[in-house]
């Protein structure tokens, strides 16, 4: 299936949800859970498919010898689930376009449950009978009919890319809400990119770990570059997930993906169910920001996070005189110390933060001041605004190298401003391009001297543009003029291959001197580093014009704020003299 073929379904599939919203019974953030329990439903019917024929043959050989086993038993060697028959998608599409649908739909999630007991509780049930109202009984069935368009040889990875594409969209749909399950695709696959990780008996821990992507695009990144290597399937995941719901999204979409490990639902904050301290090759998340409701006494013994320190008020007091017990006045500090004791002595790590953690000051100032002494804080990127679905101001990346203070780059950290590099989805919001993540991705590549990385990568672009169209009316088609401004981008930057600081992109900053790290106050903004390029910056029209519908939109956000204020305003005052 090309690129092409597969957006074109994914859209198709997507129509399900509209069909969806227009007859259930259901409020609009429940969409998600039915939709996704067909997808996997229709995932397990084609995969257990796919082996049945050697299923089948596997058993007949072995019938009446010792060796002898069930059907159950090879198919849970052979593809990881067993499916029984009233969950074979077709039975449940032919059987009649009544309410009865809904029932035979979560008879087949009882039955997939019961007989692969890691699926326990995981799948949705009662929920499908509120897609069958008494006005419209056929609306289920039409659901189903929809997601029988997937073709039968689907592999496991177009499976995988179907859900994501759900889950991305339901979280724009939900706004802030879906920024609480979904962190965008492309923002992690940079992540990945400058994790850069390797196969093997290895162990990856997300202690915010929503639906699951940080695992899925890890996995997907080891496969696409160790195809054939019987050890990246030694690769485990560990993710903790504290809203129970989400915690069933996640271990779909790992099965869905292929993906060894396992999620546990607890608060990381409180509970530490893998043992984490020093236990991890990776750690990855987007946790949430500024929570300030954890309490310090529960916090404040656990190595995971007093190793750095406990970010407390400055009065220190124990209790206020609501004699209500203190709690840590932020958060943020508790998950970067969080992700960097997590790590074993070579470990890495990657998180999403708020920008105001980069200068925060106070007791986080004292922890931010240890870690980069210590010289476990390796690269700290800037992103674009509008990046997320829950959140406007651009974030901030920082990345741990636990083998870093071995290194002479001990005293040393790589800052990127990436803000004016993404793509425009529509007014409200942005992504990475394939090409944006690899050109960002080779900067970390460069900067640790990676030269072959350029050189790949340029000649990765040259044959592109070999084989692309002068002109194209699709927009879906990149020309040769595109793959020429990519191999343009990269050599204006780096003429001589190797990595340099860029003035408005990035600086590989020094702990002393002046202009350091020191000197600018144990900051990590990266635009106290790179700089501004004050002459033209020598932009396209396009380019300019997506900027300028960016902040526009982000103009257009705050003007309805503002109404919003305004309007809670006035109607306070009227509320508080009596009109």
């Amino acid at each position: 299936m090309t690129d092409k073929e597969l957006k074109t379904l994914k859209d198709n599939l997507w129509h399900a949800a509209d069909v969806l919203r227009s007859g259930a019974h259901l409020a609009a953030n429940k969409y998600g859970q039915p939709i996704l329990g067909l997808i996997f439903l229709r995932y397990a019917d084609i995969l257990f498919k796919q082996h049945m024929a050697e299923i089948d043959a596997e058993y007949a050989r072995l019938s009446g010898t010792r060796m002898e086993k069930t059907k159950k038993e090879i198919a849970i060697e052979r593809c990881g689930f067993y499916l029984p028959e009233c969950a074979y998608y077709d039975f449940i599409n032919e059987s009649p376009d009544t309410a009865e649908k809904a029932t035979l739909v979560k008879e087949a999630m009882e039955a997939i449950e019961r007989e692969n007991p890691k699926m326990d509780g995981v799948l949705p049930k009662e929920v499908y009978a509120q897609l069958v109202p008494e006005e419209e009984p056929e609306l289920l069935s039409n659901i189903v009919r929809i997601f029988k368009d997937i073709p039968e040889n689907c592999t496991v990875d177009i499976f995988g890319e179907i859900y994501e594409y759900f889950l991305g969209n339901f979280a724009l749909a939900e706004g802030k809400d879906g920024g609480t399950f979904y962190t965008p695709a492309t923002v992690v696959r940079y992540m990945v990119e400058v994790l850069d990780p390797q196969p093997g008996d290895k162990k990856i821990l997300d202690p915010a770990c929503g639906s699951g992507g940080m695992f899925v695009q890890a996995a997907r990144y080891m496969h696409r570059h160790n195809a054939g290597k019987a050890e990246q399937m030694k690769f485990r995941c560990y993710g903790v997930e504290k809203e129970p719901d989400t915690v069933k999204l996640a271990k779909m979409n790992l099965m869905l993906n292929n993906v060894r490990g396992d999620v546990t639902e607890a608060n990381s904050f409180y509970s530490d169910p893998y043992n984490a301290f020093g236990a991890f090759d990776y750690v990855m998340a987007n946790p949430p920001f500024n929570v300030d409701e954890v309490t310090f006494d529960r916090v404040s013994a656990d190595p995971r996070f007093n190793t750095y320190g406990v970010p407390r008020n400055a009065t220190k007091s124990a209790k206020k005189k609501s004699d209500k017990k203190e709690t840590v006045p932020n958060a943020n500090y508790l998950w970067i110390g969080y992700f960097a004791t997590a790590l074993n002595e070579h470990g890495k790590a990657a998180l999403v933060m708020a920008n105001s953690a980069s200068d925060a000051g106070k007791s986080e100032y004292a922890i931010r001041k240890k870690m980069i002494e210590e010289g476990v804080i390796s690269q700290m990127v800037t992103l674009p605004s509008n990046m997320f679905s829950s959140v406007t101001l651009p974030a901030t990346l920082w990345f741990f190298d636990k083998h870093k203070p071995q290194t002479d780059k001990k005293d040393e950290i790589l800052f990127i401003d990436a803000r004016n590099v993404f793509t425009q989805v529509d007014r409200a919001h942005r992504k990475f391009s394939d090409e944006q993540i690899k050109n960002l991705g080779v900067i970390t590549r460069l900067y640790n001297g990676d030269t072959d990385a350029l050189t790949a990568l340029i000649a990765e672009y040259e044959t592109a543009m070999a084989s692309a169209p002068d002109v194209s009316d699709d927009k879906e088609i990149p020309t040769k003029s595109y793959w020429q401004a990519q191999i343009d981008w990269l050599t204006e930057r780096f003429p001589d291959g190797t990595y340099r600081d860029v003035i408005g992109l990035c600086k590989a900053a020094k702990l002393d001197g002046e202009d350091g790290i020191i000197d600018q106050d144990y900051s990590l903004n990266a635009g106290r580093y790179v700089g501004v390029v004050i002459e033209d910056d020598g932009i396209t029209e396009a380019e300019f014009r997506e900027t300028m519908l960016g902040l526009n939109a982000e103009f257009e956000a705050l003007n309805d704020e503002a109404k919003e204020l305004e309007a809670q305003i006035a109607g306070s005052i009227r509320t508080l003299f009596g009109e």
